[in-house]
């Protein structure tokens, strides 16, 4: 009887170390997020003289492999803009776009040792990030070329065009944490660069690149579930 009770009292003591082991290993963090942001945009590289900034809203899901390993699906409505009748081509364009987008975000703090740094910890939440994507194109606002105009030529150029393109991106990601010391709700700053993989997003075929839109960001993201544990202590 006496053997009985000790075994089932040193097998409990085990299982009650091994588990504040466990919990003290662990550090918690939402597998899921969904966010919205809002964006400026300008068609850096497109066939007109002038360009316009202009605004887009984004909606995301994303998938958290890690606090700092994220998968991010991206749709986005917005508006590009350039050109204008005061230029010597009067070439001028407007695009009411979709994007819909894939993308593979690594932070600092998935490869660095922040716990000993508070230079480190700052910079754990700066990414970099790239991905795939399509964009659907609705030029609503193409004017011809006067130049070639007057040599009865007309640019070639299609006002609805879905092309690929790749995202780069650049950012940092403020979290803010609940009573758990869970990341709750992210504030991303982020800076992408979308390489087209055509020559279409103004309506025009010209020149010799691709062309291409940058945009500034600003998201908020919030957690929604599977929380599950990281290696490594997510606050500091």
């Amino acid at each position: 009887m006496i053997k009985s009770i000790l075994k089932t009292s040193i097998i409990i003591l085990l299982c009650s170390v091994s588990f504040l082991a466990k919990a003290q290993i662990g550090f918690d963090y939402a597998q899921y997020e969904v966010g919205f942001a809002a964006g400026i945009n300008q068609a850096s590289s497109a066939d007109v003289q002038t360009l316009t900034t202009t605004p887009s809203i984004h909606l995301n899901f994303t998938y958290n492999q890690s606090p700092y390993v994220n998968y991010i699906f991206d749709v986005e409505v917005g508006r590009l803009k350039g050109g204008g009748p005061n230029t010597t081509t009067q070439r001028q364009f407007e695009n009411h776009f979709s994007a819909y987008s894939f993308r593979v975000q690594v932070q600092a703090g998935e490869i660095i040792d922040y716990s000993q740094s508070s230079i480190a910890n700052a910079f754990k939440n700066l990414y970099l990030s790239s991905g795939l994507g399509l964009i659907n194109n609705n030029v609503v606002v193409r004017t011809d070329d006067v130049l070639l105009l007057d040599k009865g030529l007309v640019l070639p150029g299609e006002p609805k065009k879905n092309e690929i393109f790749i995202p780069v991106r650049l950012g940092y990601e403020f979290k803010l944490f609940n009573s758990y010391n869970q990341p709750a709700v992210k504030i991303d700053l982020g800076y992408q660069y979308n390489f087209i993989m055509g020559d279409e997003l103004d309506g025009y075929i010209a020149g010799k690149h691709n062309d291409a839109y940058s945009q500034f960001n600003i998201g908020f993201k919030f957690a929604i579930g599977g929380v599950t544990s990281y290696r490594k202590q997510i606050h500091y």
